[in-house]
């Protein structure tokens, strides 16, 4: 099982990214999939969530109304679209895989990527 993450890079304050996370070995059509991030010199937090349905997501309150987490079941991806995006942002960004209910504890999770870098310049 893989979840391999991308669409990370260097943007400027203000701007817009759109990762992706391709699952492989596997088909993840119910299991709920979240987004985390981690900062340098600090712990893993929970970004977004999505349902296995996709009917019900979560979100961070620090990026509510600026990220947008999706999925798309024929492809196997989970996105995480991030607008106005902010140098607090910054972070290596990795996708992760639970069976069950939303949850926001990195602990719940059994699945994750590697993750990929998100850099927001000032």
């Amino acid at each position: 099982v893989q979840l391999v993450e991308s669409g990370g890079g260097l943007v400027q304050a203000g701007g817009s990214l759109r990762l992706s996370c391709a699952a492989s070995g596997r088909t993840f059509t119910s299991e709920t999939m979240a987004w985390f991030r981690q900062a340098p010199g600090k712990d893993r937090e929970f970004v977004a969530a999505v349902s296995g349905s996709g009917g019900s997501t979560f979100y961070a309150d620090s990026v509510k109304g600026r990220f947008t987490i999706s999925r798309d079941k024929a492809k196997n991806t989970v996105y995480l679209q991030m607008n106005s995006l902010k140098p607090e942002d910054t972070a290596v960004y990795s996708c992760a895989a639970r069976i069950g209910l939303l949850r926001r504890g990195r602990s719940e999770y059994d699945y994750w990527g590697q993750g990929t870098q998100v850099t927001v310049s000032s």
